[in-house]
């Protein structure tokens, strides 16, 4: 190819050389820039003037800051000319002789299309289509192509082609707007729907005096920086980014999205027929993505991310010193499959990996809800609790624990936050984890930031340590904003009212003998008994922040539950006995549970598992255990019931016991009445067992169960199983000859046998209203059906008429039958699922609407 080099003559040349070049621009209908080829950057350039003809000059906006200058509209024809060579010419392949250069520079001469001059003719073109006139008065008579073009414009004047139609081309002349008054209304009105060819010419000086619409607003480029003596110097890949985007766009016809315009600048996406131009400058690594815009995008941020880390991968020109934040990790560490076992914060959990190991991760670019700390510390006197006191942290944690906890998740590390120590006003942070976790497809962070219980972080536009879906966090983010969702809601802050127990320690006794952990001693460390710390990990990834059903039987001297603990069906004693890691206490003797937890002890021990490793056998006694009653047994006795409660639970005394009660009442209120008690001297604690004035006056045995304050004491009246919120005042030291050794508490608690009792609060007022009614206060027959979680349950008799209560409640329409799969009850059972249908059948109370158990118990407040 030959060069693009300008001559160095100034006058006309016999035999100009011939060379070559790939149109860039078209300036006017007769001047163009030509290009080189690439050779290791951009290539030359140089402005080539049509040889003897003339075209109109385009439009000019008047010069910035000038205020004496005018804008100057389009001659006639002009841009007509320009586009005429514009389709034709642009990034096509030409050749062309330099005729005459001027003494500044300018050169003029003749323009082919294609490889040599057999090609199209560009200037004969346009004077053969009324778009150029010849310069008459530079003509020699002895050049043929000159004639020739004299030729070409007299045929065009009397075909009346272009400029020599009749109306003097004032049509051709465009209506310039160089200013948009509302530019957000302009991009609204457009919908971000494709500028199509047609709009093409009406937004030409629109792009032309708007740079940042034609920019990239989702990317950033290397950019020309500008001196103080006006000249521009390159950053790196600069030149070679404005190259590959010319090439490919400079009056090219494309399609234009405009996405939005903050601030009065309008932002906007070129779309190339072979392409988009911003997904290849991020793919060959001459440009980034800028975060603050790729919300606004409607072609899919995805794209350009995938080929931003498409040539970060290649470390391609602006990448070509890149190291990813994860480049020290093996695969295995940078993506595995773990189980959440704790939610630690907000955005923290701990996993357990495959291999057993435990590791803390934190998500990635969100942080939870937080407070500032002068309004963390304003009241001294309270003990600040962030779980409860930060808005939205609980919300926020309750979330995870309930997603997550025991869950297998997917985790993405995308990088590690180095440790920080201490500064001043910051604390020390130790090195983390940060990751994206999913789990069916669900982003946990986005999630969460979708629900407005996490916020975004913002970074600087360099650092790349960041979520690996940074854009899909802040799309979730904004959604949330514009919802008002959680922490950008504009209503009043969720309020969590926990009674406050610091201080109290609560313990729940299993019935089972687990290895003690190591602890501290007066006399030292106490060193860990084998096993001890297998069991504490088997019973945290049991039952740490999951939901447990707890089942009290009783309490010890010391104040400590005794009972069971249920997870799913699992029953934890249970479980550590199964896996060998406890072994039954003698408390379970009288549980249900005893022959499972003996059965599976037993099991254990005959494998020499764990703590049974070094066991011994020693000789079995023979144990005769009782067989199962296969009938039911019918002992109904006498009782008078004193209390019942909203759950339908009641209180009855023994009537054979009732002499004695009555005489230990008047013994010990003589007494109170000869010695009174210092009013204020008792100091009520919980559990304690005292005496309390009642509403009548009089002094009743009862049992402190919470204490809120000297003036709010909850009492549990233990003779007649009601309660009641009294001041300290009124209670006192009980007499040790009127205590609980002298006469046990005479107030039982049990539950009706056979029946449901509606969750509705309607629904169950009514049924306890009945009862109270039927047998409040009144003496009754009491037979025990079978044990429960918390109480006997019964079925309980009228006194005069031996009906039974339950069934007529039933009967009654009032609450639906409890099924027993006990073969001794079936009978009973019976009885009652036949008094159900009658009402059914008659519609009564809960029943007036058909049967609703198919599918809507719940909504009724039923569960069968």
């Amino acid at each position: 190819m030959a060069s693009v080099s300008a001559p160095t003559q100034t006058a006309p040349t016999p035999t100009a050389p011939l060379q070559r070049g790939i149109v860039k621009m078209v300036l006017s209908g007769c001047a163009i820039i030509v290009r080189g080829q690439p050779r290791g950057g951009p290539p030359p350039e140089r402005q080539i003037n049509l040889s003897n003809i003339r075209a109109g000059a385009m439009a000019r906006r008047a010069a910035q800051g000038q205020p004496d200058t005018k804008d100057t509209p389009d001659e006639p024809w002009a841009f007509q000319a320009r586009e005429f060579l514009r389709k034709k010419l642009i990034g096509k392949e030409v050749c062309f002789t330099v005729e005459i250069k001027t003494a500044l520079g300018r050169e003029y001469g003749m323009v082919y299309l294609g490889k040599d001059t057999t090609g199209e003719n560009i200037a004969e073109s346009l004077v053969n289509e009324g778009l150029a006139t010849v310069r008459r008065e530079g003509i020699r008579g002895n050049n043929p192509e000159q004639a020739r073009l004299c030729e070409l414009e007299d045929q065009s004047k009397s075909s009346k082609k272009g400029m020599w139609s009749e109306g003097g081309g004032t049509h051709t002349i465009r209506d310039m707007k160089y200013t948009i008054e509302n530019p957000r209304n302009f991009v609204d009105s457009l919908h971000q729907k494709p500028i199509n060819d047609k709009m093409h010419a009406s937004l030409g000086q629109i792009l032309t005096h708007f740079p940042l619409v034609a920019k990239y607003p989702l990317i950033e480029c290397p950019t020309f920086k500008r001196e103080a003596d006006g000249t521009e110097t390159p950053e790196a890949f600069a030149a070679e980014a404005k190259f590959f985007t010319e090439s490919r766009l400079l009056q090219r016809d494309v399609q234009i999205i405009l996405e939005s315009c903050p601030n009065q600048i309008i932002l906007g996406t070129i779309l190339h027929p072979n392409g988009n131009i911003t997904e290849l400058l991020l793919k060959e690594g001459f440009a980034r993505c800028v975060d603050w815009s790729m919300a606004v995008y409607t072609q899919g941020a995805e794209k350009l991310r995938a080929a931003e880390r498409s040539a970060k991968e290649r470390k391609v020109r602006i990448w070509k010193d890149y190291v990813a934040p994860t480049a020290n990790l093996d695969q295995k560490d940078r993506q595995f499959v773990a189980k959440v076992m704790q939610v630690v914060n907000a955005d923290a959990m701990v996993v357990k990996l495959n291999s057993g190991e435990y590791k803390t991760i934190h998500l990635s670019s969100i942080r939870p809800p937080r407070i500032e700390g002068e309004e963390k510390n304003k009241d001294k006197d309270k003990r600040f609790r962030p779980l409860y006191d930060i808005p939205y942290m609980f919300e926020a944690r309750e979330f995870l624990r309930k997603k997550l906890i025991g869950k297998k998740v997917n985790v993405t590390v995308d990088y590690i936050r180095a440790a920080t120590g201490p500064g001043e006003g910051t604390p020390a942070f130790p090195e983390r984890t940060c990751a994206t976790v999913t789990i069916g497809g669900i982003n946990i962070a986005e999630a969460l930031v979708s629900k407005g219980l996490a916020t975004v972080i913002r970074y600087r536009q360099d650092d790349d340590q960041r979520s690996s879906h940074y854009d899909e966090l802040l799309a979730a983010e904004a959604r949330a904003i514009k919802n008002g969702k959680g922490l950008h809601s504009k209503k009043e802050v969720p309020i969590h009212r926990v009674a406050d127990i610091s201080g109290v320690e609560l313990t729940f006794l299993l019935s089972i003998e687990c290895p003690r952990s190591s602890r501290n001693l007066p006399g030292g460390m106490q060193v860990a008994e084998p096993f001890s710390d297998e069991a504490m990990l088997f019973t945290k990834e049991l039952v740490l922040q999951r939901e447990v059903e707890v089942e009290v039987e009783s309490m010890d001297k010391a104040g400590n539950f005794i009972g069971w603990l249920h997870i799913e069906g699992v029953n934890l004693s249970v479980a550590l006995v199964e896996n060998a890691l406890s072994k039954v206490h003698f408390t379970a003797e009288r549980s249900a549970y005893y022959k499972t937890l003996v059965s599976a002890e037993e099991g254990c021990r005959q494998r020499k598992e764990k703590i049974w490793a070094n066991y011994e056998e020693k000789p079995v006694e023979e144990v005769v255990h009782l067989s199962e009653e296969k009938e039911r047994v019918a002992n109904y006795r006498p009782v008078y019931v004193t209390e019942i409660t909203d759950t339908l639970h009641f209180y009855s005394q023994d009537v054979e016991t009732g002499g004695q009660l009555e005489s230990l009442m008047e013994t010990m209120r003589a007494e109170i009445a000869a010695q009174p008690p210092v009013e204020g001297s008792y100091s009520a604690r919980r559990g304690d067992y005292c005496i309390a004035k009642f509403a009548d006056g009089e002094w009743y045995r009862a049992r402190v169960e919470r204490v809120e304050s000297p003036a709010k004491v909850h009492v549990f009246y233990i003779d007649y199983g009601n309660r009641e919120v009294v001041t300290s005042t009124r209670l006192a030291t009980i007499p040790p000859a009127f205590s609980t050794r002298t006469l046990p508490a005479q107030a039982t608690e049990y539950a009706f046998a056979f029946i449901l009792i509606p969750q509705d609060e309607d629904a169950r007022a009514d049924v306890v209203d009945c009862v109270v009614r039927d047998i409040q206060n009144s003496q009754c027959l009491l037979n025990v059906e079978y044990s429960g979680a918390t109480c006997p349950h019964v079925t309980i008799q009228f006194g005069d008429t031996k009906d039974d209560v339950g069934l007529g409640l039933v009967k009654e329409g009032l609450v639906m039958v409890d099924v027993r799969k006990e073969k001794y009850l079936q009978k009973m059972v019976t009885e009652y699922l036949n008094s159900q249908e009658s009402a059914k059948s008659a519609r009564l109370n809960i029943w007036r609407y058909g049967d609703f158990r198919a599918d809507d118990a719940d909504e009724f407040g039923y569960s069968r």
